[in-house]
């Protein structure tokens, strides 16, 4: 038997109809309290939503809801959620969060009783959408691990795998890993932890100091060096553990600043290895461990860096950052390395440590210089949760964001100087990050050939010949129309009109099947330009600066490969990077969120290196051309030419980057109609499986992507890998 439940509380929503709903703030969410009805299941239904939704469930086991906790759900427009309450023991409360940005949807939540009921209801919602007359369901069911019940009733078993239980997980991995391990050999540390200390509470230095002693014995010193405290709780606090073994404690007269405090514990430094540590963090245990293993495999190595925990007040996990291989792009806009970083004390020393002057972006600074000219090798990812970052609200980045925000833009102006001159830095999409400005060498802007395969379609390349004429800001380029056999009089008239009115536009017609990877070929072959552009005739220009930032993305270090962000004419997200393997093969994360949505730890509101784009707009250096040749037609004719293209030229040294300050629309097929046909459909999995075949698809992590995330869904999720990844460089 089912009967409709009402909510309990709902907030962030206003009612639109019987079931429908809208999203008004990003936190929306219902909860409902099932225990007064002793039911067994709770049923919640989505459907017919604006746009794609990241849904989450939350249980309240009598000790409230758990934020860090949530149960992981498919994004999609309609969805069936079966929460089997039996399964869990005594719940409380459920709560449904539909979405994290506004968006609209109808609503509805049952509970069931028997078993038998919830098999009827998703049972009707199936045969609905096989019959054509709703659309198709995801259906999850939310049980304990191993609970048997609804088996087979055509839904996946959604797992609760919040950041801290996975963290837990980890953990237990890397116990079973290194534990028991013999004490460090060594005459001296392998690594010195430098931790300036000013007025610091004494529970943190407590919490400090017990995160190093269940660390591997001998292969560290912690210094702690003060930074002139006036706390009696601190003074008294480090006056007492002065002569604690593997911990070495400075005192200076007076405050001289973070980095003052740093250079001077850097000073006393014994190990081979430098990291730096606030005095309100900890480090994760077995994180000495990890990095002993990761340097003694890396021997090149003059730079590691981790995944990091974001903890609360009471250092209890909460958040990850999990992070790329090292990319100095997605580095010139945010400061996504961050803790726990580890330096060579040699170089360190070289460079003159932490500068004055950079206020609440000292460490910014130091990466900035210290990775510039390091080859890619000698810098090495270690994908394992080291750091645990207390996110208080009271550290100096967070007190004074804005002197910060200075500090950073003025340690990448410098960095990114030519010929003397600071570049100018502004604001990102987010404007507490960053976006680097570069000017062409000389005054002229090189020339670009724009190569667009077309064929009909009068309204499509009417809008994009327009757009690039006189809606484009950019006084360097030519046009290149490949045709495959256009028979429209309306087109072939705008042909001869548009060559007659731009002496820089030339059309190509062979009548001929259709092969995207051909077409655009012909167009390579006939390009002057000192780079080409692929772009789509679907595609609508919106800012006019578009083509003068790619072109400026160039100005990378063996940038070979340029790509833009591509939204759905609905302003959803339609392409913000391809992550290689994504669904086994390849495919565009966080496609179909909304178009500002910020991708993990800001990542889509600046620019970054990616191993593919689209070839939907995608600028190429001749160079690159010349380096890697022409799209491959003969194994992805339509399909993934692309992202084989981005791969080799990865593979030849090019740096392929993405930058969200070049956004278009793109009407993705409009010129082609529908792929799904059975001819098609065989040929779109020849091509997959060229593509994971040539590229061992399988066992690819895409340097870009964090190996803690799943890659069945295009917004990523975490996931438990059979062991510990290894320290890896971003290559591909």
């Amino acid at each position: 038997m089912l009967l409709r439940i009402p909510s309990v509380r709902r907030s962030g929503l206003r009612r639109l109809g019987w079931e429908s709903w809208q999203a008004t703030d990003p936190d929306p969410l219902f909860v409902f309290a099932p225990r007064f009805f002793r039911a067994a299941y709770i049923i919640l239904e989505v459907a017919d939503a604006d746009q794609t939704l990241d849904p989450r469930i939350y249980i309240d086991f009598g000790k409230g809801f758990e934020p860090d906790e949530e149960i992981e759900l498919k994004h999609t427009r309609d969805g069936v959620y079966v929460v089997s309450l039996q399964s869990f023991g005594r719940v409380h409360k459920v709560r449904f969060d539909p979405s994290s940005y506004p968006s609209q949807f109808r609503f509805r939540a049952f509970i069931a009783y028997d078993e038998k009921s919830v098999r009827a209801f998703v049972g009707k919602r199936l045969r609905a959408a096989a019959m054509g007359e709703r659309a198709a369901p995801l259906c999850e069911i939310i049980a304990r691990p191993g609970a048997p019940e609804l088996s087979g009733v055509g839904a996946r078993v959604a797992r609760v795998r919040g950041a801290t239980p996975h963290f837990e997980q980890v953990i237990a991995m890397a116990n079973d890993r290194f534990a028991g391990a013999a004490a460090w050999s060594g005459e001296r540390p392998a690594f010195s932890f430098v931790t300036p200390v000013y007025d610091a509470p004494a529970r943190y230095l407590d919490q400090l100091l017990d995160s190093f002693r269940i660390q591997r014995s001998g292969a560290y010193e912690l210094i702690l060096s003060d930074d002139g405290s006036t706390s009696p709780e601190t003074i008294d606090w480090l006056e007492r553990h002065r002569g604690t073994p593997d911990v070495t404690i400075l005192r200076a007269a007076q405050n001289g600043g973070i980095a003052a405090a740093t250079n001077s514990g850097l000073a006393a430094a014994r190990g081979e290895w430098i990291g730096f540590i606030d005095h309100d963090d900890a480090l994760a245990p077995f994180a000495v461990d990890a990095l002993l293993e990761t340097i003694e495999r890396t021997p090149r190595a003059q730079f590691v860096f981790t995944d990091e925990i974001v903890a609360d007040a009471q250092l209890q996990p909460k958040h990850y950052s999990l992070k790329p291989a090292f990319d100095p792009v997605l580095l010139s806009g945010v400061n996504y390395v961050n803790h726990l970083s580890l330096y060579r004390r040699e170089r360190l020393l070289a460079l003159g440590g932490l500068r004055r002057g950079f206020d609440g972006s000292q460490d910014y600074d130091l990466l900035l210089r210290y990775t510039h000219g390091l080859a890619t090798e000698e810098i090495v990812h270690l994908p394992y949760p080291a750091y645990l970052w207390r996110r208080d609200g009271k550290s100096y980045s967070v007190s004074f964001l804005d002197r910060a925000t200075a500090s950073a833009r003025r340690a990448l102006a410098e960095s990114y100087s030519s010929d003397g001159a600071p570049a100018v830095v502004e604001p990102a999409l987010n404007a507490d990050l960053h976006r680097v400005r570069f000017a062409p060498k000389s005054d002229a802007w090189p020339l670009v050939s724009v190569v667009v395969p077309s064929r009909d379609s009068f309204s499509l390349v009417t809008r994009l010949f327009d757009d690039l004429t006189r809606r484009t800001d950019y006084p360097n380029l030519e046009i290149i129309v490949v045709d495959n056999g256009t028979q429209d009089s309306r087109v072939l008239d705008l042909y001869e009109r548009t060559k007659a009115a731009y002496p820089f536009f030339s059309v190509d017609i062979v009548e001929e099947p259709f092969n995207f990877a051909r077409q655009v070929n012909r167009g390579l072959r006939a390009a002057r330009g000192d780079h080409i552009l692929l772009l789509n005739n679907d595609i609508e220009v919106i800012d006019a600066g578009w083509l003068k930032e790619m072109v400026s993305c160039l100005a990378y270090p063996s940038a070979g490969v340029v790509g833009a962000r591509l939204l759905y004419p609905n302003g959803t997200l339609q392409h913000a990077g391809v992550i290689v393997g994504l669904g086994t093969v390849a495919g565009h994360w966080f496609c179909g969120m909304p178009g500002d949505y910020p991708g993990p730890m800001g990542r889509l509101e600046v620019r970054q290196s990616l191993a593919a784009v689209t070839g939907a707009c995608m600028l190429i250096t001749r160079a690159c051309l010349e380096a890697v040749g022409e799209l491959d037609e003969q194994n992805f004719a339509i399909a993934y030419n692309d992202t084989d293209y981005c791969l080799r030229a990865g593979r030849a040294g090019f740096r392929v980057v993405w930058t969200p300050f070049a956004t278009l629309y793109h009407h993705e097929s409009a010129s082609r109609g529908s792929d799904e046909t059975d001819a098609n459909l065989a040929r779109f999995r020849r091509e997959q499986d060229a593509l994971r075949k040539k590229y061992g698809l399988l066992d690819f992590v895409d340097p870009a992507f964090n190996p803690w995330y799943s890659r069945d869904n295009a917004a990523p999720r975490l996931q438990l890998l059979r062991s510990l990844p290894s320290g890896r460089h971003f290559r591909v």
